[in-house]
């Protein structure tokens, strides 16, 4: 294995394309599927599959690659530091449930690199993509949470896909709401409070166990129902419909606007929010500034 032949991978899984990837590559395509093909044998698993729609990148190719840009990325940095020389895109990719705080850190991270050419990528996802997306190495971090009611699946999840979750606080629950609600003048909220008025939550896709839910009290039963996807839908939901939805009570003003407040939830319950790393791999010099940053504005 050379670093030359992991270059020709990646370049090759972000092309999708063997005859484009030659082309960036500057070098023959006979000899560019001789080193993949070397590289496969050499470790004997198919990096990539090919059929006449082209090449898709296999399961093993995925973790494969994982590793392969984590080595690179090391590479680049020992580059940068020892020669001054900066080689290729800075990369760098988080998969989050939808926390502010989270962005707010992704902002800075980006902000702090200085460098002139990067792809970053800010997936605010499912909760088990969340996990798969770490587990095979697509994302450097993953940022969840845990709770009394979820914490024993999910850690079993966390320990069959050897990541580990390191705590970053302690929040108790509160409330999301349109700062016209007929509930914004309340100091705090009950469940009784709630109940006229519409639940918003993420969609978990074919794994919508209450288990990967990202709002505590999912259990809990309630009439009317909206699922979205995306922050943006469910604060337009939150305003248009006096909806509300459980959450961590952090927002950041500044990234969502004025229009969206929190409200205490008087509940015994916590959300112990933190991040995910696979167990037996070192976090990469990025990864280690993010976490930084996630402190500076979790603390």
């Amino acid at each position: 294995m050379t670093l030359k032949q992991l270059r020709y991978v990646v370049t090759v899984a972000d092309t999708g394309n063997m005859t484009e990837a030659a082309r960036r590559l500057f070098i023959a395509r006979p000899s560019l599927t001789s080193a993949i093909n070397e590289l496969e044998k050499e470790f004997d698993i198919p990096i990539f599959s090919r059929s006449n729609k082209g090449i898709e990148v296999t399961t093993e190719g995925e973790e494969f690659l994982g590793y392969a840009r984590q080595v690179l990325e090391q590479t680049d940095l020992i580059d940068e530091r020892y020669t001054g020389k900066t080689r290729g895109k800075l990369r760098f990719c988080v998969s989050s449930q939808h926390y502010s705080f989270a962005v707010e850190a992704f902002v800075e991270l980006l902000k702090k690199t200085g460098s002139e050419k990067y792809e970053f990528h800010m997936r605010e996802t499912e909760t088990y993509d969340i996990i798969d997306d770490v587990a095979h190495l697509r994302s450097e971090i993953g940022i969840l949470y845990l709770n009394e009611f979820n914490e024993t699946v999910i850690r079993k999840t966390l320990r069959d896909n050897n990541l580990t979750f390191h705590p970053l606080f302690k929040a108790k629950p509160h409330v999301f709401i349109g700062k016209g609600s007929p509930l914004a003048n309340k100091k705090s909220l009950t469940l009784e409070d709630l109940k006229p008025y519409p639940r918003l939550s993420y969609e978990q896709g074919s794994h919508n166990s209450f288990y990967f839910s990202e709002e505590i009290l999912s259990t809990v039963d309630c009439d009317k129902e909206l699922i979205v996807r995306d922050r943006a839908t469910l604060f337009n939901l939150l305003i248009g419909l006096n909806g509300y939805t459980i959450c961590s009570g952090v927002i950041s003003e500044e990234l969502n606007g004025p229009n969206i407040i929190a409200k205490p939830l008087k509940v015994d319950d916590y959300m112990q929010i933190g991040y995910i790393l696979p167990s037996q791999i070192h976090p990469s010099a990025l990864t280690e500034e993010y976490i930084e940053m996630l402190r500076r504005f979790t603390d």
